[in-house]
């Protein structure tokens, strides 16, 4: 595999990229690729804004999922450069796994690398997932891991389609039950402070030219909100299993529900995020230790 350090190009120019440069047909050979970038700083204004958007405290750790977006803007550049058989815009985030090994500190100069690790038929099109790493100049192995997973609706692909994953289990009957009011805005705040700039997740208009009623919630801030719900209680090292089972339409009224898993269970947290009446999951999520 090659690797490429470079600082990634606007994600304007990247999506504009997307649209004009002509895409293959049919399967190409993963992974060919490995975006770096070293020298990474935490911009602090950015943390902060995204920490009261999602509900995080400031802390002198990095939040779980927040390593996702310093390795966007690559993932981004990745998608437009390789020659994946689907365009940019339209992808939809069916899937995410975050393990952090230790956690960073907001402070620190990191080394982040993203590369894709496979691409596969799917019943509604096609998927490619893309491996994001972050660790410290000091680290020999990656502090924080996450797997990002990338649906093109109505892509083709050769080849069988795989068995679906088994979804993490819901929270049961005894969960701790939340409500949140998501509003008509809230795609385009999450755009403001993360990068991530789909049209899908901007304005209903939008959102309808590329198959969707209206506008939708961004995954990663549905599942961080989630996550942020838990802050305090999760170990160091970790892991999140993020499914992202329907789209959240804005505006939205939402149920959270949480519990803790028995260690006789191996431990840690299951949370949902669910439409008002129980009629619609969201998103699933299993939190282990490691």
């Amino acid at each position: 595999m090659s690797a490429v350090g470079t600082t990634p190009r606007p994600l304007a120019a990247n999506y504009l990229r997307s649209l004009v440069v002509p895409r293959p047909h049919g399967a190409v050979d993963l992974p060919r690729r490995r975006v770096e970038q070293r020298g990474v700083r935490v911009d602090p204004e950015r943390l902060a804004a995204w920490s009261r958007l999602c509900g995080y405290p400031l802390r002198s750790r990095l939040p779980l999922p927040y390593p996702h977006l310093l390795g966007f803007a690559a993932q981004v550049q990745l998608l437009v450069t390789e020659p994946f058989p689907f365009r940019l815009l339209g992808l939809v985030h069916v899937a995410q796994e975050f393990t952090q090994h230790r956690s960073l500190p907001v402070e620190a100069e990191l080394e982040v690398s993203v590369r894709a690790v496979a691409m596969a038929p799917h019943r509604r099109g096609a998927v490619v997932d893309l491996v994001t790493e972050v660790r410290t100049a000091q680290d020999g192995e990656p502090a924080w891991r996450g797997v990002s997973r990338y649906l093109a609706p109505g892509a083709r692909l050769p080849g069988a389609v795989p068995p679906a994953r088994e979804d993490p289990p819901a929270p049961g009957p005894g969960a701790a039950v939340g409500r949140w009011r998501v509003g008509a805005s809230a795609g385009r705040r999450y755009a403001q402070v993360s990068g991530d700039v789909n049209p899908i997740h901007l304005a209903a208009p939008a959102a309808r030219l590329l198959g969707f009623r209206r506008a939708l919630a961004h995954g990663l801030w549905t599942a961080s909100r989630s996550l942020a719900v838990l802050d305090g209680r999760l170990p160091d090292a970790v892991r999140a299993d993020v499914r992202f089972k329907a789209p959240l339409l804005l505006p939205a009224t939402v149920e959270h529900l949480h519990e803790r898993v028995p260690e006789r269970e191996g431990g840690g947290w299951r949370t949902a995020v669910r439409s008002r009446d129980g009629s619609r999951t969201h998103l699933l999520t299993a939190v282990t230790p490691l």
